[in-house]
């Protein structure tokens, strides 16, 4: 009964991450073509899918715990899928866990690597702005922060009074 609930949570986790790949896959389009509004739209979907990832993968640790009972062991939320085909002995079954999980990683892989893309495409768009801020105010100028006066030569290095006597 658990190992159902297994792959069910599993084929939900795969689904949700092939959602962000679908995201990942459009902010790219957005992000070449500085759609600001959609962009926002984007990140408000990825949230909401970010959640619902982590719920899901609490009902994997739960689901886990309660086929680890079912089978005679003692749960524990640090066992992981592969730790988990270790004990399986039901080949169909077995074959069928390995599988979801080949895509799941395959789908976060492909999920990382669009991620990068969009990263390196903001990074690039932050710079192109910065260089024509540049072109259009003038490169920034020292002489905007405030520094410490120089200390007058004459008078060196001795400590001031509270007063200036020569007022």
């Amino acid at each position: 009964m658990a190992f159902q609930a297994l792959i069910q949570t599993m084929t939900a986790l795969n689904g949700v991450h092939d959602a962000l790949s679908e995201l990942a896959e459009q902010k790219k389009q957005v992000l070449i073509y500085n759609r600001v509004e959609q962009l926002t739209q984007i990140v408000s979907k990825e949230n909401k899918l970010i959640k619902q990832i982590g719920e899901l993968d609490q009902q994997r640790v739960e689901v886990i715990g309660q086929f680890l009972i079912e089978k005679g062991y003692k749960p524990n939320p640090k066992v992981t899928v592969s730790d988990l085909t270790k004990i399986i002995f039901n080949m169909d079954d077995k074959k069928a866990l390995l599988e979801l999980q080949k895509q799941l990683l395959g789908t976060i892989r492909k999920l990382r690597e669009m991620n990068q893309l969009n990263q390196q495409l903001i990074e690039h768009s932050l710079s192109f702005i910065d260089y024509s801020l540049d072109l259009i105010v003038g490169p920034p100028e020292d002489d905007v922060f405030y520094h410490k006066p120089q200390q007058n030569a004459a008078r060196g290095n001795k400590r001031l009074g509270i007063f200036d006597t020569r007022a």
